[in-house]
C-alpha cells in the first residue's frame, strides 16, 4: 500500500476481533515511531507497550470508560519526557515529539492491515501510575492497535476550501 491509501484508509476503530497483533508487527510499529521527526532530535517521548489484561481493565477505568482499550490486544502510550529536551519550553517540543511519533505508530498500524484508535481523554496522572512513568513523564496519547471487529461508517471531513487558508 502506498503512503496515500495508508492516510485515505486510516480510521478510528473502537471495537477489536480476538486476535492477537504478531510481535513483528509491533517492532514494525516501533520502529517506524522510532523514525518520527523529533525536534533538535531530543526525541523528548517514552512509549510504554500494554498487552496485559489487567492493565487494559485499568486504562479503560483511566479513560472514562472507553472499553475498546481492553478488547484491543496491545495499547501503546506515547509519553512526552521534558527532561530529555534542551529547548525551551521542553514541554512544547516533548508534547510535539509525542505525537508525531503516535502519528507515525497509527500510520504503521494502518499500512500493517491493523486498526487503531487514538485516545487522549484520560486522568494523565492515573495513567503514568498505572506505568509506573518516573517524575516528568506524562502520558499524552494512548493508541489501541488489532484487528478490526468492525468497518466503521467514514467519517465526513471538511472541505478543503474551509480548511484551508492562503496566508496575507
Amino acid at each position: 500500500m502506498n503512503f496515500f491509501e495508508v492516510v485515505e484508509k486510516r480510521q478510528s476503530v473502537r471495537k477489536y476481533a480476538a486476535r492477537g497483533v504478531e510481535a513483528g508487527q509491533l517492532r514494525t510499529i516501533l520502529e517506524a515511531a522510532n523514525h518520527a521527526p523529533s525536534a533538535g532530535n531530543f526525541q523528548a517521548y517514552e512509549i510504554y507497550v500494554v498487552t496485559g489484561e489487567e492493565q487494559r481493565q485499568q486504562l479503560t477505568a483511566a479513560t472514562f470508560g472507553q472499553d475498546f482499550i481492553l478488547q484491543a490486544p496491545v495499547s501503546l502510550v506515547f509519553c512526552m519526557n521534558p527532561s530529555r529536551c534542551q529547548y525551551a519550553p521542553p514541554e512544547t517540543y516533548a508534547l510535539e515529539d509525542a505525537t508525531i511519533a503516535c502519528t507515525f505508530a497509527m500510520l504503521a498500524a494502518s499500512a500493517l492491515g491493523l486498526s487503531s484508535c487514538w485516545v487522549g481523554a484520560f486522568t494523565a496522572e492515573a495513567v503514568a501510575g498505572i506505568l509506573h512513568c518516573p517524575a516528568g513523564v506524562v502520558p499524552i496519547a494512548i493508541l489501541p492497535i488489532g484487528y478490526a471487529g468492525e468497518e466503521p461508517e467514514r467519517m465526513p471531513r471538511r472541505e478543503l476550501d474551509d480548511l484551508v487558508h492562503q496566508a496575507r
